[in-house]
């Protein structure tokens, strides 16, 4: 069964050749010899045309063309003007690229001179066909192309409302993900370094001589019972792990000296050092201050995991504006404690935080075999983040942009394009008439030599344009002719032939 689309497309079509059709169907009755059968031929032709209108709409729109030229090299004949008006317009709708075309009506133009030249013989033929094909191919292609812009611009604006719902809703999901963002930093941060804290402790109690085997064999029970905490806490982490943009507060009364005796009660040995205005950090920026508080609480709980028994220097230095954070532990002497999980992701974390607050991170390992974290940060509020990324304009304001240009230039070009061919035509006009007025002048000396019943022979290839305002009417059965007695005279002979033969001649205009 057919589409829907394609019966009204078939539909649309064939009103399209009935409409084309009408003129020289209806003319064809009224008139005689080679005008009949070029009508004839046009309504198969419009066919094929009609037929070629979808896939090929610049052949189509030749097709109307070559049957005005093959009636009047002129174009001036009404009987496909609908055709040539229709067709044009269509393939300036449906083509993608407008050069095809322009080198097309180029061609028609260009082959229109040699033709009112050789064929017409009436230089003024010439601007006459010009103007024919600005009025009823050029300016409906225009038309056309504006049109099918004008769409394009329409088509682009539902595109990019369907792209602003989605774009909304990816907002509602990214504050969602925000939210469980916060929730898996707070429980990495916090739960994850309680937790470690418990294991790391557990563990070195699990090897105290001092105990007998009951005792060791609880404590790791309860050592193995963290770790099992930890490595689930660290899989919820990963659901809910996401880009933090809100970043929770530093938790109250929970200062530099807090965390770091919280984590020498583990068994972990710990020194902390102040170096410079360091005993306050309760005026720091909350941004600067959640990064101080979560890069020393990461760094901690990494030593305690990675290097368990070694020595951890702490040093916090404030110069001027800057604040220096640096967690260095001593070469690991044995293996991380069995249990104790490892998430892989809380430096990647910890270098987003301290970004956020305009500082910057460095890790890596000591020259003596131990590892190093070491921040530096600024003290003053309203620093931005660091490496941020300039706003540049989205692909759906570039596209709307881009639309907006090109149906501004159509519709320049549909106003400006014809007006300007057309004072191109009028400007041409011009030269055409020097030109015409010379070629049609016939020598005084070659007129009085003319007789009635002279075969017409051996005058000038051009005629003048048209007989003098006070010319008499031409006698019925005969072809009368004019030609200029100079350049650019008011005044012209008039030759008048029946049969090919001279039947009377006359000076008409001014001179007389």
């Amino acid at each position: 069964m057919r589409s829907v689309p394609g019966r009204l497309s078939r539909l649309f079509d064939l009103g399209l050749w009935l409409v084309v059709c009408v003129p020289p169907v209806t003319a064809a009755t009224s008139l005689h010899g080679p005008d009949v059968l070029t009508a004839a031929v046009g309504v198969p032709l419009l066919g094929a045309a009609v037929a070629l209108s979808r896939r090929w709409p610049l052949a189509a729109s030749a097709v109307p063309v070559a049957l005005s030229l093959a009636l009047d090299v002129q174009m001036s004949t009404p009987l496909y003007w609908t055709a040539l008006v229709l067709f044009g317009y269509l393939a300036g709708q449906r083509m993608a690229t407008a050069r095809p075309a322009l080198w097309f009506f180029g061609a028609v133009a260009t082959a229109g001179l040699p033709l009112c030249a050789f064929v017409l013989r009436d230089l003024w033929g010439w601007p006459m066909q010009l103007l024919t094909l600005l009025l009823t191919v050029v300016l409906p292609w225009l038309v056309g192309r504006y049109r099918r812009q004008y769409a394009e611009l329409v088509g682009t604006g539902w595109r990019l409302a369907d792209r602003l719902e989605r774009e909304q809703q990816a907002v509602a999901d990214r504050a969602r993900i925000r939210e469980r963002a916060r929730i898996a930093g707070d429980m990495h941060d916090s739960l994850g370094h309680d937790l470690t804290l418990i294991a790391v402790r557990a563990g070195a109690l699990e090897l105290d001589p001092g105990l007998d085997a009951r005792q060791q064999a609880a404590i790791g029970e309860l050592r193995e019972a963290a770790g099992a905490a930890t490595e689930r806490l660290r899989e919820i982490i990963g659901v809910l792990r996401a880009d933090d943009e809100q970043p929770p507060r530093v938790p109250a009364a929970e200062n530099a000296e807090a965390l770091v005796e919280r984590v020498r009660n583990s068994g972990v040995t710990v020194t902390l050092e102040r170096l410079g205005d360091t005993d306050d950090t309760d005026d720091l920026p909350p941004m600067v201050g959640l990064a101080v508080h979560r890069v020393l609480q990461e760094a901690l709980t990494n030593a305690a995991k990675h290097a368990p028994g070694t020595a951890v220097q702490v040093r916090l230095v404030r110069d001027g504006a800057l604040l220096g954070l640096s967690v260095v532990n001593d070469p690991a002497t044995v293996a991380p404690l069995p249990g104790v999980a490892s998430g892989g992701s809380g430096l990647v974390g910890l270098d987003e935080r301290v970004r956020l607050a305009g500082g910057t991170l460095r890790t890596g390992s000591t020259p003596e075999g131990g590892f190093e974290v070491v921040a530096e940060l600024p003290v003053t509020g309203g620093t931005a983040a660091r490496a941020t990324t300039a706003a540049r304009p989205t692909v759906s304001a570039g596209e709307l942009a881009r639309a907006r240009r090109q149906v501004r230039r159509r519709l320049v070009q549909t106003v400006v394009v014809p007006l300007a061919v057309l004072a191109g035509i009028l400007l041409l006009m011009i030269p055409i008439s020097f030109v015409s007025s010379s070629f049609s002048v016939l020598g005084r000396d070659r007129y009085e030599q003319l007789e009635v019943g002279d075969v017409r022979s051996r005058l000038p290839a051009f005629t003048r344009d048209g007989p003098p305002d006070d010319a008499p009417p031409t006698p019925r059965g005969e072809d009368c002719v004019y030609y200029n007695t100079r350049t650019a005279s008011a005044d012209a002979y008039r030759l008048c032939f029946a049969h090919d033969r001279l039947v009377s001649k006359a000076i008409v205009g001014g001179s007389r």
